[in-house]
């Protein structure tokens, strides 16, 4: 009888399901949108239905899914920055796949109208703190030595902050470096920059898309505490082969793409190396030869297997390479160091039908750091070995769900098998080779996470979801729950009001050695000593649409807690004797202290993405703190990274459609730093022995107490293109790095004049012009 009653209960609730489906019918519109040229899907383009409101946008792979009522003639519109604006009329009686191509010539079809270039509205969505910059910005902005370079343009948006003179760290919301989460086809690269952190290791001629995400995180990202840049590698010209390159003052470019199987495969190519170490050679004496290259290597092979499946491979490969030698009558230096990130992902895209699709990758990632120091000096060597490396192999499998137009679900896991090796040793006599380097320390990161974008009402967008990781390791286990909502509220069609709250915790930490540019940073795991880092932060903002102008704005204000933040206690050092490490392989643990930090602030941002005059202006007011029980005595200290303003104007003019000029100004108060207060004379014991010495001491005070010099700087660039009816296109691009040759601050020392102690400032570039020459066939 119980089994009757509730088979009669649902029946009944089937019935009143379906009379109401009956009087509200809805079919769904869905299919892909291509570029017209390559083909290459284009996600992130807008779709609206004008007679119904609907509208939602193209997920990463180009896919989208409307919901809408049976209509005789709805419109449907594609809007995409950089493409032709495309309404469609149809007749929705039935399920119907809407496949799209946008390119920039009109299409001869009578449904089809075509009008200017538009772009994606911020005041669209939940999403906030959030910024897609297009590719071409990102390659008409002038940068040091000509090399367009992604991280160095994302610093110039408000809520970065640059580390320093020439530097490409990223510190984001008073996160550090280590704090931010690199991914390229969601491979993660842990140390993103060559040159000493003067270039990063992206080429943007093989980018398709760059995001950075500074707060509001959706429950799909996690592992850091400040900001996701994420990355996708261009999927390649699928009807033609195509190149492009250039040629500089320190390094050279070529990328090539092409169809596998025309119309269903393609693949890409990109690479890229400096040939520093050529130009040095000849300027070097016999005693000594020295040489330092970088290069890297990008590719992707996609296959359309059919409509509902498709493959694709892609990857990076990158190297710094350093070596010195030195010798004369009484020594013999032998010196090389190289570090460099190898990312892969294999992933396989699936549509079940017109409302599920899922995703599932294969990722490995590979960071490494190496170092060798040889010294002879007569009988006596001393050896160095410094060795960083983390290798990561995850699965990773993703559920995207469009329940309407209004209602999309997304549901995930991952999981990742970490493997570190940090040790940094020094040896003495001739017992290095016999000392085992294979310290590894395991661990496994999971993590299930589930998201929802509704609509409860028509002005309102709700993305909400929650994060589930958990952290194993040898001796300890961490689970952790992590609640993310953001909210966007239209005030009226062009105004919304948004905030967030996110949660996030970090398992593998940077411990930043504090150096002036040698990657000399730690990646170490959570263990039982050092706890999982987390932020906590809050924000809220308005954003609004000049419609008809391709403008963007918005001013935000952010407040994020963060607890257990990594660093290395006051005067530790990573370096080990042989000795300590025969006793302990894991004492750099010892050397580690963990704190808490504050940051806060307000950030503003107008930016025009598209026309013949286009840019953006960022500022940024901010305050960041950080506390550490063995550092500074427990007394709170601003961060090195603290700056109170921060400015960025960047333009962009195309005179014509062969003369594009841009120009980039920068201002930022000066970086907390640590300097000598005084010094005077005293007698310090020599340990080990019965004798004493005069010594110089020195009083630092309270640390990062002192300010650099605000920093600001000009750069200039022109281009000159030229397009042949062939097809083929060449480009001068002329700029000028520092333009009124500003001696910015790199650093500061301490030196004695006139019986007295005073301090001098080292600049690193002065004015630097520079010129490439680009080719497209």
């Amino acid at each position: 009888m119980k089994l009757l009653s509730y088979l009669n209960f649902i029946l009944f609730i089937s019935i009143i399901h379906s009379e109401v489906i009956a009087q509200d019918i809805r079919y769904t519109i869905s299919g892909n949108v291509r570029d017209a040229g390559t083909k290459a899907a284009l996600p992130g383009v807008m779709i609206l239905v004008s007679n119904g409101g609907e509208g939602t946008t193209t997920d990463a792979k180009g896919y989208y899914n409307l919901s809408v009522s049976p209509s005789d003639s709805a419109e449907i519109t594609f809007s995409f920055i950089g493409y032709k604006t495309v309404k469609k009329v149809i007749s929705v009686k039935s399920d119907v796949r809407l496949d799209i191509s946008l390119g920039e010539e009109a299409a001869e079809i009578k449904e089809i109208i075509v009008e200017g270039k538009k772009y994606k509205s911020v005041s669209d969505g939940a999403d906030i703190s959030n910024i897609e910059i297009p590719i071409d910005q990102i390659k008409d902005v002038p940068t040091l030595m000509g090399e367009k370079d992604v991280l160095k343009t994302i610093q110039l948006m408000p809520g970065v902050q640059k580390g320093g003179e020439g530097t490409a760290g990223l510190y984001v919301r008073g996160g550090g470096p280590g704090e931010n989460l690199f991914l390229l086809d969601n491979a993660i690269v842990y140390n993103p920059y060559h040159l000493f952190g003067f270039f990063s290791s992206f080429n943007g001629d093989a980018l398709q898309r760059v995001e950075l995400i500074k707060g509001g995180f959706p429950s799909k990202y996690g592992g850091r505490l400040s900001s996701v840049v994420d990355m996708e590698i261009r999927n390649g010209n699928n009807e033609k082969i195509h190149a492009e390159g250039g040629i500089g003052l320190i390094a050279s470019r070529l990328t090539v793409e092409g169809p596998i199987k025309k119309g269903k495969s393609s693949f890409i190519v990109s690479g890229r190396r400096t040939y520093l170490d050529a130009l040095m050679f000849p300027f070097l004496s016999s005693e000594t030869k020295a040489g330092y290259y970088f290069y890297d290597f990008n590719w992707k092979f996609n296959f359309d297997i059919n409509p509902k499946n498709r493959i694709y491979l892609s990857g990076y490969f990158g190297r710094d390479k350093f070596f010195a030698i030195f010798k004369d009558s009484y020594s013999d230096t032998r010196a090389w160091l190289k570090w460099g990130n190898t990312a892969s992902t294999l992933a396989w895209d699936h549509i079940f039908n017109e409302k599920i699709s899922s995703q599932t990758s294969l990722i490995y990632s590979n960071y490494i750091f190496d170092i060798n120091n040889e010294e002879k000096y007569q009988d006596e060597v001393n050896k160095l070995r410094y060795c960083s490396n983390v290798k990561d192999i995850s699965l990773k499998h993703e559920f995207n769900i469009s329940a309407s137009s209004s209602h999309s679900l997304k549901i995930g896991l991952i999981s990742t098998l970490h493997t570190f090796k940090p040790e940094a040793v020094v040896y003495h006599e001739e017992n290095f080779n016999d000392v085992n380097f294979d310290n590894k320390i395991r661990a496994l990161e999971s993590s299930v996470y589930v998201q929802d974008i509704f609509k409860p009402v028509p002005r309102l967008t709700i993305n909400a979801g929650i994060r589930l990781s958990s952290y194993i390791t040898k001796d300890k286990n961490y689970l952790f729950p992590e609640p993310r909502i953001s909210a966007g509220y239209k005030i009226r069609e062009d105004i919304a009001v948004k905030g967030g709250f996110a949660i996030m915790n970090q398992y593998v930490h940077q411990a930043t050695s504090g150096g002036l540019g040698l990657p000399l940073d730690l990646w170490v795991p959570t263990s039982e000593n050092i706890k999982p880092a987390q932020s906590r932060q809050l924000s809220l903002g308005l954003t609004k649409d000049f419609r008809g102008k391709n403008v963007v704005g918005s001013i935000e204000g952010f407040y994020k807690k963060t607890n257990r933040s990594v660093g290395f206690k006051e005067g530790a050092s990573f370096f080990l004797s042989e000795e300590m490490v025969e006793k302990d392989k894991n004492s750099w643990k010892k050397n580690l202290t963990q704190g808490q930090g504050w940051s806060y602030g307000l950030e503003f941002l107008l930016h025009k993405k598209a026309g013949k005059f286009s840019g953006w202006i960022g500022y940024t007011l901010s305050w960041t703190q950080l506390q550490f029980d063995s550092v500074n005595y427990g007394k709170k200290f601003y961060a090195r990274y603290d700056r109170r303003h921060d400015i960025s104007l960047v333009s962009i003019y195309k005179f014509s459609d062969n003369v594009h000029f841009s120009a980039t100004w920068v201002y930022g108060t000066g970086n907390a730093i640590t300097i000598p207060n005084a010094s005077y004379g005293g007698i310090a014991h020599n340990p080990g022995s019965s004798t004493y010495g005069g010594r110089d001491l020195i009083d630092f005070g309270g640390k990062n107490e002192y300010r650099m010099k605000p920093y600001h700087r000009l750069d200039v660039g022109i281009k000159f293109i030229k397009k042949f009816s062939s097809g083929r296109e060449r480009t001068w691009d002329l700029s000028i790095y520092n333009a009124y040759s500003r001696k910015n601050p790199y650093f500061y020392y301490m030196t004695a004049e006139g019986g007295r102690n005073v301090i001098k400032q080292v600049s690193l570039f002065p004015i630097i012009p520079s010129i490439t020459y680009n080719f497209k066939f």
